[in-house]
């Protein structure tokens, strides 16, 4: 367990004290004066919060040395969650695991005043690695992190921070139009469509989406105001399995590297035939596909879509797959900022008799592409 105090995800709520003495002096843990108004006085209380005092005195500490690796900014920017109260109140409005895991597979927990969040794991007694509350809150990634997302970062040799937000709404997003093709997304299927330039000293790892064949556009022009907002994801023994091997090694990368790998111009002979399968097809698509909101880009792609998921789904059906889909169920769930969930669906229309429905498959979306589509169509979202 980290030296620093922790938070479960079942955390409690720090406690909050005031003195609501009339003999309490400035400077104390709460004040009061005297107000007359209309002739009456009245007790104006004032209510401090004060942090702990072990969190407070961490700040006297002495920086870590042997990170010269990274850039300037990222070793000097500290955490707003070395406070625990902070790191509280957000996790009670913000799911970080995925429905139906239990929430002892890791503990949530701040960091000290003197962490970074390139820094790695001496000292400490249990796995641990870094996330932003932006993971959660605007990509809506859930832990334990699935096979593919560990596959990506395995295979570019970066620590999930290191990883830049904008090529993390790639690869949220490349997960779900695979999975609403029923196709099976794999890392250097995904990887295909882009190019790495690793930067020394070592800083944000971005993908550079390469030109007339990148299926996805880019999430934010400008991903702002996320550097701050890191905490600590400490693996706790019923986690184990999720994030590591049966020796004991990471699954991925926990903690940032000097030596993430270099992607150029990859070509298909590189890939195997279950990754061929998987860019053949998204390279079918016309258009860019909106990472941020409605994978929809004209009728051609929208067609399109549709005849893949019939062959797909037949394809499974041949093969004597058990769990064949069902085409008539909306497929991708929408995601908005303000942490709801809505499917995207439009019945077929009349006299289509059993044609498929016209699913819009939303990636990321935001309240302004699902305020676009009731407008256009006159429907309500389901």
């Amino acid at each position: 367990m980290s030296s620093s105090g922790s938070v479960s995800t079942s955390s409690s709520s720090e406690s909050t004290k005031s003195d609501r003495s009339k003999d309490r002096q400035i400077g104390g843990e709460g004040t009061s004066s005297g107000v007359v108004t209309s002739g009456m006085s009245m007790e104006v209380v004032r209510e401090v919060r004060e942090d702990p005092l072990e969190e407070l005195e961490e700040s006297n500490w002495p920086a870590k040395g042997g990170y010269g690796w990274a850039a300037a900014d990222v070793r000097d920017q500290s955490s707003l969650f070395r406070w625990s109260r902070l790191l509280n109140s957000w996790l009670n409005c913000t799911p970080v695991i995925s429905k139906g895991v239990s929430g002892d597979i890791v503990s949530l927990e701040r960091v000290s005043a003197i962490d970074r969040v390139c820094h790695g794991q001496e000292g400490a007694t249990e796995k641990f690695f870094y996330m932003y509350m932006c993971h959660f809150s605007q990509l809506h990634v859930r832990l334990p992190l699935d096979d593919f997302t560990m596959g990506v970062l395995r295979a570019l040799n970066v620590a999930p921070t290191q990883l830049h937000l904008n090529s993390w709404a790639y690869l949220q997003a490349f997960r779900i139009l695979c999975q609403s093709l029923y196709l099976e997304p794999t890392p250097y299927a995904f990887l295909y469509f882009y190019d790495t330039t690793p930067r020394r000293p070592a800083t944000f790892f971005s993908l550079i989406s390469r030109p007339n064949i990148s299926r996805l556009d880019a999430f934010s022009q400008s991903f702002k105001h996320f550097k701050d907002g890191y905490f600590k994801v400490v693996v706790k023994e019923g986690g184990k399995a999720y994030f590591l091997n049966a020796d004991g090694s990471p699954k991925f990368p926990l903690s940032w590297t000097n030596n993430p790998s270099r992607y150029k111009d990859m070509g298909m002979d590189e890939l195997s035939v279950g990754d061929k399968e998987v860019v053949e097809t998204l390279l079918k698509f016309v258009d860019k596909l909106p990472t941020k909101g409605l994978v929809r880009s004209g009728k051609k792609n929208l067609a399109l879509f549709q005849k893949l998921r019939k062959e797909m789904a037949a394809k499974a059906k041949a093969a004597g797959k058990a769990n064949v889909p069902n085409l008539q169920e909306s497929v991708v769930e929408v995601h908005v900022h303000g942490g709801t969930k809505r499917k995207v669906e439009l019945p077929p229309r009349p006299g289509k008799g059993k044609g498929v429905k016209k699913i819009r498959a939303a990636l990321l979306g935001t309240l302004a592409g699902r305020a676009q589509l009731v407008g256009r169509r006159g429907r309500k979202l389901g």
